[in-house]
């Protein structure tokens, strides 16, 4: 019979304590506000080890895609404590920096405000229409945000927890999942009622409330246009939500 994982079981490891944050999609402004609310908590209880995994999806649609990589980056570089996992989105960008495609993931979903964030405007109906637009947002984009963006690791896990984007493909094995599966995947993850190896920890599919489900905690609550992004803070078997809102 399968062993797995399930929420109420599930435990970091001792004297860890764990957030996960859920998809941000341009809005800086929650970004920080969120993580100034973290470190808050994390300085004034001042636990033995801890980490802060952001779950991906961090540019298009919102207003200040360029500002949430930007604050990102320097996050990271600060702190190795601070995970950034990649996103679907994220990796489009980067796709699109270096092949830019009319029909693509940042053409048709949320890049012209990434774009703009970056002071860039692109006509996005065609690949002859986009090219000047395309050079001039090459052009804009720092070293370091492409440097962010193609370092980003798919999973990580710690105790109990595995954290991704977009969940796994049911049945296999947590180190064998496939990238694509890490930041995509949606109906069979979701349809799957059995427990998993360890309780999965996502955002990628905005819904309207966090769902906490007996194998998995959906963290994405649309926070680019509800102004609500949602937090998980796990210490030992306690599992706490957390809102930052507008």
């Amino acid at each position: 019979m399968a062993v797995g994982v399930s929420c109420n079981e599930a435990s970091t490891p001792e004297g860890m304590r764990l957030y996960a944050v859920g998809d941000i999609h341009g809005r800086h402004d929650l970004l920080a506000a969120m993580h100034a609310r973290l470190m808050e908590e994390i300085l004034h209880d001042r636990p033995a080890d801890w980490r802060i995994i952001y779950l991906g999806d961090y540019v298009d649609r919102g207003s200040n895609s360029r500002g949430v990589l930007e604050y990102l980056a320097n996050l990271r570089e600060s702190d190795p404590r601070v995970i950034a996992l990649a996103g679907n989105h994220d990796l489009g960008f980067l796709d699109f920096l270096s092949n830019p495609d009319p029909l693509g993931l940042f053409s048709c979903h949320g890049g012209f405000e990434t774009a703009l964030s970056y002071g860039v405007e692109i006509d996005l109906t065609s690949r002859e229409a986009m090219e000047p637009g395309h050079a001039a947002l090459v052009r804009a984009v720092p070293q370091r945000h492409r440097a962010l963006l193609a370092t980003l690791p798919y999973s990580v896990s710690f105790g109990d927890f595995f954290f991704c984007h977009a969940g796994i493909r049911p049945g296999v094995p947590l180190e064998d999942q496939t990238p694509d599966d890490l930041i995509w995947i949606r109906r069979a993850f979701h349809a799957h009622e059995g427990l998993h190896p360890k309780l999965i920890v996502h955002g990628h599919t905005p819904v309207r409330a966090p769902e906490i489900c007996s194998n998995r905690v959906n963290l994405d609550t649309g926070a680019w246009h509800t102004g609500r992004l949602t937090a998980l803070r796990m210490e030992g078997r306690e599992k706490v939500l957390i809102e930052a809102a507008c």
